[in-house]
């Protein structure tokens, strides 16, 4: 387990909810801070009443951030059944992690050739909040806005297919992130993404190659994938 794990609380504790009005694109990430953190722990159910009362808002808002959240894999969702957060092993770690190095090898180099100023911009700015959360502490934040860094990589390559692929994968590797992560890591991707971007500015495919491949290493590396950390 994570420095992250919380003991069990009520729903709303759990959460830091009590806001009322919030919109899907606000409850997203709050929601997905807490599964990062493990406030709610892998296994856990979502029932969308009790979220919905937790947020102040109607089960259709909460519909809609669960239905993201089960596109990216962190959260399943079947008929007639309560959603409930994904728990990825060890084994199914490694699958993700070998699958998305496949496409984001290839994402890499087309978002190179493809690259715009403003999406640049954005990627600066995404990383300078990953960076603040990192250096404040805020350690699932800061990896959740690090998997928004390669999502918006890979809408600037251009190809919608590998994107969704990829939109599959990334969330439930900050998930794996939050779960296998060494206790003993100081590892600072934000400073990798940087270096990234610097590479995909330049129009340099094969260095932005060679720095995805390394950062992807340096991740896996990070993992203690041993043994299920089950709670």
């Amino acid at each position: 387990m994570t420095a992250c794990a919380h003991a069990a609380q009520p729903l709303p504790a759990l959460l830091g909810a009590g806001e009322t009005r919030l919109s899907a694109e606000q409850i997203y990430p709050r929601l997905f801070d807490a599964i990062l953190e493990q406030r709610l722990p892998p296994g856990s159910a979502l029932p969308e009443q009790a979220l919905g009362d937790a947020f102040g808002v109607s089960r259709t808002v909460i519909r809609r951030v669960l239905g993201r959240l089960s596109d990216q894999q962190v959260v399943v969702q079947r008929p007639s059944h309560t959603a409930h957060l994904a728990a990825p092993d060890p084994q199914q770690a490694r699958q993700v992690l070998s699958a998305r190095r496949l496409a984001e090898t290839t994402l890499i180099t087309l978002a190179t050739q493809r690259a715009r100023p403003n999406q640049i911009r954005q990627l600066r700015q995404l990383v300078e909040r990953e960076r603040q959360h990192h250096e404040q502490g805020e350690r699932c934040t800061a990896i959740r806005l690090g998997g928004e860094f390669h999502l918006k990589l890979a809408q600037m390559a251009a190809n919608a297919p590998l994107a969704r692929f990829l939109n599959g994968l990334v969330p439930m590797t900050s998930l794996i992130i939050a779960r296998y992560e060494s206790p003993c890591c100081d590892h600072c991707a934000w400073e990798e993404h940087a270096a990234i971007i610097d590479a995909v500015e330049s129009g340099d495919s094969s260095a932005a190659l060679t720095l995805m491949h390394e950062h992807l290493d340096r991740l896996e590396a990070k993992l203690d994938l041993g043994q299920d950390h089950s709670l």
